[in-house]
């Protein structure tokens, strides 16, 4: 059977609508925590959390709108509609749940520490701590626990912008160990420690789920973004995207 003109127009028009209107979900990202995010030369968002971010809308079949924020205003501009999800390696926790609400886990991960390779800091112990100077990110997950624990048991906590600040200032010798999440940790040794440190340990008992995060009472967009992962998962894409960056699946801690 063929078609008129008109009902040939006509099917046309409504194909170039609903390209026209497909959905855009705007994501939150900081940019400064390799290799899960950062921004290369020319400003481009890219890492691990941006290859998720985008495989999980390839699956709800929508466009991703990658927004740059610092980390210490995430939360804040989420809950300002600046962007409708976060995907940053954002870690659950009790406090953040009172703001916002979390997704299922995409991956897991666990707190380490590192120091200098001749450091006389044996164990990530609260005891061989004490009186250390102690470095972490400020408003993160290690931020917090350096504060709670080191810095109740004696040490002298320093809070700073981003992960690398900190980094830096222990490759200079001006703090005795920092707090990170592992795998940025291993990365960051691996290749931006110039051979100046080693990883100290993991510490017992910090394993947290890092989610994607929502304002509270969207719960049809947390659920899709949950079937999101789910279909990520089981069709091998996050196995792929993860051998990219890490050469193992990382959703459960190694």
């Amino acid at each position: 059977m063929k078609l008129s003109l008109k009902a040939l127009c006509l099917a046309g028009a409504l194909t170039a609508f609903s390209a026209q209107a497909q959905e855009t979900i705007r994501i939150g990202i900081e940019g400064a925590y390799p290799p899960f995010n950062a921004v290369d030369a020319s400003g481009k968002l890219y890492g691990f959390d941006v290859d998720i971010a985008n495989a999980m809308c390839d699956k709800m079949q929508v466009k991703c709108e990658l927004v740059a924020q610092d980390w210490d205003g995430i939360i804040p501009a989420l809950l300002a509609k600046k962007f409708d999800a976060v995907v940053s390696s954002m870690v659950e926790t009790e406090e953040r749940s009172q703001h916002v609400a979390f997704s299922e886990p995409y991956y897991y991960t666990v707190l380490s520490v590192a120091v200098p390779v001749d450091s006389d800091i044996k164990d990530t112990s609260t005891d061989a701590m004490k009186d250390s100077i102690v470095g972490a990110q400020s408003a993160s997950t290690q931020g917090m626990y350096a504060e709670d624990v080191y810095g109740k048991a004696g040490s002298d906590v320093r809070l700073y912008p981003t992960p690398d600040e900190a980094g830096a200032d222990l490759i200079s010798g001006r703090l005795d160990a920092i707090v990170h999440d592992k795998f940025p940790l291993l990365e960051w040794l691996e290749k931006n420690s110039e051979g100046c440190c080693k990883l100290l340990g993991d510490l017992p008992g910090t394993e947290g789920k890092t989610s994607v995060a929502l304002r509270k009472g969207e719960d049809e967009l947390r659920e899709r973004f949950n079937k999101a992962i789910d279909e990520i998962r089981a069709d091998g894409t996050y196995q792929d995207i993860s051998q990219r960056y890490f050469g193992m699946d990382i959703f459960r801690v190694q």
